[in-house]
C-alpha cells in the first residue's frame, strides 16, 4: 500500500499545536491550584508563595544557562514594569477565583486578547482589520454575558477577573516588546525575583499560619508554572503565532472540566453562551488580524 508523507513543516505545526494545548491545560490547572488555597490563605500570601515556588524552580536553570547575568537582563526598567504588571494580574486572578466559578473567572480573563487588539495600533504599531474589530466587539459582549453586571449589584470578584485581563494584556504587550532582546529563561527568573522583592515587605502584615498540606500545593504550583511556561515557549518555537492563536481558547474549555472535577462547578446556560461568543470572537480576531494575540507568559494564565 502506498504511503503519503506529511511535509515536515506540517508536522512541526501540529507539534506546536499539541504543545500549546498541553501548556494551556497545565496553566489552567495552575490557576485551579491557587483557587484551592483561597479559603485558607490571603491572596497576597498565595501569590507570594507561587512566585517563591516558581523562583526555586527557575533559579537553578537560569544560573546554569546564564550565570549571574540572569540578574542583569537587558532593559531592566521594562523588565521590572513587566513583573509588576504580572504581580497585579496574578493577585487579581486569585481574588477573582476565590469568589467565582473557576471557568467563569478564566472566561472573563480572556478579555485580554481583545484589549491587545485594541491597543495594537498604538503600542505595537500593528494594523487591525475591520473583521478583527468586529471580533473585539463580540469578545467584549461575551465577557459581559459571563459577568452579567447590574448597576445595583456588581460582583467584586468579576471586577477582579476583568482587572486581571486588563493587566495581563499590558503584561503581554510588554513581553512582546522584550521578546527579541532577552532570553525567556532570564525574563522568567528575573520576573519571579522582582515579584518576591515587591511582595515580601507586604506578606508579614497578612501572614497566616500555613497548613502542612498547602506546602505540597505550592510545590505543584511552582512545577506547573514552569511546565506550562516551557511548553508554551516550545509551542511558539515550532509554529507561527497566528497558527496557534485560535487554539489559545482551549484554556477556557480546560477550566470547565477542571472546575467540574475539583470544585463541582458547572457553568450555567448564560455562561456557556458568553464563553461560546468569546471563543468565536477570539478565533475571528486571530484569523483576520494575523496579530500575535496569544503570547506566552506565566499562566501564565494567568493562565494566570
Amino acid at each position: 500500500m502506498a504511503t503519503i508523507e506529511v511535509p515536515a513543516e506540517k508536522d512541526t505545526r501540529l507539534a506546536g499545536i499539541g504543545l500549546l494545548l498541553a501548556g494551556l491545560c497545565i496553566a489552567s490547572l495552575n490557576g485551579a491550584l491557587m483557587k484551592i488555597l483561597t479559603p485558607v490563605l490571603p491572596e497576597v500570601q498565595i501569590v507570594w508563595g507561587r512566585y517563591a515556588a516558581y523562583f526555586i524552580v527557575m533559579l537553578p536553570i537560569g544560573l546554569y544557562r546564564f550565570g549571574l547575568s540572569t540578574f542583569n537582563p537587558p532593559r531592566p526598567a521594562r523588565q521590572v514594569v513587566r513583573a509588576l504588571l504580572l504581580v497585579i494580574a496574578t493577585t487579581s486572578f486569585v481574588a477573582a477565583a476565590g469568589g467565582l466559578p473557576f471557568a467563569d473567572a478564566i472566561a472573563i480573563i480572556y478579555i485580554y486578547p481583545f484589549i491587545i487588539t485594541l491597543l495594537a495600533p498604538w503600542l505595537l504599531k500593528e494594523r487591525v482589520s475591520l473583521p478583527a474589530w468586529v471580533g473585539v466587539i463580540g469578545g467584549f459582549a461575551g465577557v459581559m454575558i459571563v459577568m452579567r453586571p447590574s448597576f445595583g449589584n456588581i460582583d467584586i470578584h468579576a471586577l477582579f477577573a476583568l482587572g486581571c485581563g486588563v493587566f495581563l494584556a499590558l503584561h503581554l504587550i510588554t513581553t512582546r516588546q522584550l521578546a527579541q532582546t532577552t532570553s525567556p529563561v532570564i525574563t522568567s527568573t528575573f520576573t519571579a525575583l522582582i515579584s518576591l522583592l515587591v511582595l515580601s515587605p507586604i506578606v508579614p502584615f497578612v501572614w497566616q499560619p500555613v497548613p502542612f498540606w498547602t506546602i505540597g500545593i505550592f510545590a505543584l504550583v511552582g512545577l506547573t508554572s514552569a511546565a506550562s511556561h516551557g511548553l508554551l515557549l516550545l509551542a511558539y518555537a515550532r509554529a507561527p503565532a497566528p497558527t496557534l492563536a485560535p487554539f489559545s481558547y482551549t484554556e477556557i474549555l480546560a477550566a470547565v472540566f477542571i472546575g467540574l472535577a475539583l470544585f463541582s462547578d458547572l457553568p450555567d446556560t448564560m455562561s456557556w453562551v458568553g464563553m461560546t461568543i468569546i471563543i468565536a470572537s477570539g478565533v475571528l480576531v486571530a484569523q483576520t488580524s494575523r496579530a500575535k494575540l496569544a503570547i506566552p507568559s506565566r499562566r501564565a494564565p494567568p493562565g494566570p
